[in-house]
């Protein structure tokens, strides 16, 4: 199954990835890749989807999963260096994989990170991404779902003046029922 980047979130202070699977009251339901525990985070938590990172190159910024994608081209099976690997190893590698990246603003730390990311996604995940092309349709899915939810909502609110007209015609019928026992009990008096 191909990994859809918009889901797998980096948490600041948290090491790992985690799988967006939910939004809750005060933040968002998440599942460690490594543990699978399912953790909710507040909203005031730092957390950014690696479809929204790219990394400096000489020309332009190159998107994670085209970074990714050259990577696996670089490796095949293999496992990307640990990123508690020698410096030198590290940077051998990302000239390699990424000839053009910018040496000036992409940092070592920046190059941990990503052989991280890319290590997790090979053990828990697919190095297999969803393209825009893919995505389109559930975004196309959830731009209906408004718009039934909000003929839902009319459909409510169309039947909820009807209710409270039936709640007052009985309240009225009660009032008038007390009133008719009343005057046949006077009667019979």
């Amino acid at each position: 199954m191909a990994t859809d980047l918009k889901k797998v979130l980096s948490i600041t202070g948290q090491s790992g990835l985690f799988h967006y699977l939910a939004q809750s009251k005060n933040g968002v339901i998440v599942e460690a890749f490594a543990t699978g525990h399912r953790t909710a985070f507040s909203g005031n938590m730092k957390m950014t989807t690696l479809a929204d990172v790219s990394i400096y190159t000489d020309d332009d910024e190159l998107p994670l999963k085209e970074v990714f994608r050259k990577m696996n081209a670089a490796l095949g099976d293999e496992e990307a260096p640990s990123q508690k690997s020698d410096e030198k190893v590290i940077k051998d590698f990302f000239a390699k994989a990424v000839p053009n990246y910018d040496r000036d603003r992409f940092y070592l730390s920046h190059m941990k990170k990503v052989v991280e990311w890319y290590n997790l996604l090979k053990k828990y995940a697919s190095l297999d991404f969803v393209d825009d092309e893919e995505e389109t349709p559930e975004v196309r899915k959830d731009e209906e779902k408004p718009e039934s939810a909000a003929k839902i909502a009319a459909a409510k609110q169309a039947k909820a003046p009807a209710k409270a007209t039936s709640a007052k015609a009985a309240t009225a019928k009660a009032a008038s029922t007390k009133k008719s026992t009343k005057s046949v009990q006077r009667k019979a008096n």
